[in-house]
Order: structure tokens, then sequence, then C-alpha cells
């Protein structure tokens, strides 16, 4: 094996450092970079003025809807200079007791886009609906 003078040494080893830190750095920055396909779809114009309206929707579809029976919203009185609206659809209501589970299908849509999200709340009455984990 050759004889590396200290500066060759010194470096090879800044060199490899440098390497590795440019590979964490992207590393790290590639997970953020793969949320770029959310910055277009419905969710994103979504305001805190349109989200209050559509949780009041969803309780009065929680609350008074069949299985089955679409009910619509959208944010037309909201301020909010994007149209959105939503197509909310309960199903699978289930009882356990003094507890009622309810999926609900919810088709959102903004600016040509619409997106699909189906949720499962349950509560004991009219007010205490909680999305549930899965």
């Amino acid at each position: 094996m050759p004889f590396l003078g200290p500066e060759r040494v010194v470096r090879m080893r800044c060199a490899r450092a440098a390497s590795a830190a440019a590979l964490l750095l992207h590393v790290v920055a590639a997970p953020a970079s793969n949320l770029n396909f959310l910055n277009d779809t419905p969710l994103s114009y979504v305001k805190p003025r349109d989200m209050d309206s559509l949780k009041r929707a969803l309780t009065d579809v929680l609350n008074t809807k069949s299985d089955g029976e679409t009910s619509q919203w959208t944010n037309a009185d909201t301020g909010n200079s994007v149209k959105i609206d939503a197509m909310m659809t309960p199903s699978d209501t289930s009882r356990d007791g003094k507890k009622t589970c309810r999926h609900v299908a919810v088709v959102l849509s903004a600016k040509g886009q619409s997106m699909n999200l189906h949720p499962v709340f349950c509560g004991t009455g009219k007010t205490d609906w909680a999305l549930q984990k899965r």
C-alpha cells in the first residue's frame, strides 16, 4: 500500500465528510419534497373558515343523514376566493351500547381536482363526534 502524505489524507477525509454530509442532506430533504404532490389538491385550498363550515356540515351529516344519503357542501359563504365543494355520504353505521360509529365518504373538489376521504367518526351524542385513528 503506498504511503499517502498528510495533506492528501486530510483532503481525502474532507472529501468523504463532504460527500457524507451531502448524502445526509439529500436523504433528510427527500421526504419533504415527496409531499409536493399535495400542493394542488383541494385540501390545500381549505382555509380555517372553510374548515369550520365543513365541520358544521359534517356534524349535521353524522347527526341527521341515513346511510347512503348524500349531502352537499360548498364554501360559498366563507370568503375564500377558491370555490370548494364536498359531497358527504355516511355508511356502515354501527352501535355498541351508547356509542355510535359511522364511516363517511367525502369527495372534496376544487380547481378541477378532487380527492376522496374516508374518515370514521364515533360518538355518544349530537356534538361529541370524534375522528377515529386507524
